[in-house]
């Protein structure tokens, strides 16, 4: 596992020192990747994202970075989207009307929609039916740290890996092979976040 050479996306749009350091404290060295020619060579990648749909995926334009990560993630290669990674991999967001997504998963990104909500959601909420690699030993009721307004609704509900509860049931993450991304923060959830991503790393 600490072997393996895994490359965080660095795109303007992250919080990559947050990213990195619990990486690092799950057992791997990871890298800062800002230019296509870093995905040479590595294993795995790790997509975070922090702030408005449209933003991240101009800057991933911008930096050349988008078609390459998209082909990444088409391909089948080891994959994790942390929060505005996780929306990307779908079609469009309401947050961004006419901004397209990676359309690697079929779907949408919607708002919560109950006014009686406090939005964003930000804190620690539980997870339920949690299946797949990533939740491995970990409680089917874990709590995992999210900050976030808009949440993917996938078009094939087998692929939620993870779901939670914010006025309305939404999938907190989904799995397809080697394919990973959840809506929350690892990073950001103490123990739990560190056993998610090194069951992520022993994946590879």
């Amino acid at each position: 596992m600490s072997g393996k050479k895994i490359g965080v996306i660095d795109y303007g749009s992250g919080n990559l020192r947050s990213v990195c350091k619990a990486l690092e404290a799950s057992g791997c060295t990871p890298s800062l990747i800002s230019e296509p020619s870093g995905l040479s060579g590595l294993d795995a990648i790790v997509v975070p994202g922090v702030g408005a749909f449209a933003h991240c995926a101009e800057n991933l334009r911008a930096t050349g970075l988008w078609n390459p990560v998209r082909e990444w993630a088409l391909s089948g290669r080891p994959y994790l989207g942390i929060c505005l990674g996780y929306q990307l991999l779908f079609e469009s967001s309401e947050e961004s009307p006419g901004v397209e997504g990676f359309g690697v998963l079929k779907g949408r990104v919607v708002r919560f929609s109950d006014p009686a909500l406090k939005v964003p959601h930000m804190g620690w909420n539980t997870l339920s039916k949690t299946s797949g690699p990533l939740y491995k030993d970990l409680s089917n009721a874990v709590s995992m740290y999210f900050v976030h307004s808009y949440y993917p609704v996938p078009a094939d509900s087998s692929l939620v890996s993870a779901w939670s509860e914010y006025g309305v049931s939404f999938a907190a993450g989904v799995s397809s092979g080697a394919l990973h991304a959840v809506q929350f923060h690892p990073e950001k959830s103490q123990s739990a976040g560190l056993a998610l991503l090194r069951n992520f790393l022993s994946t590879l």
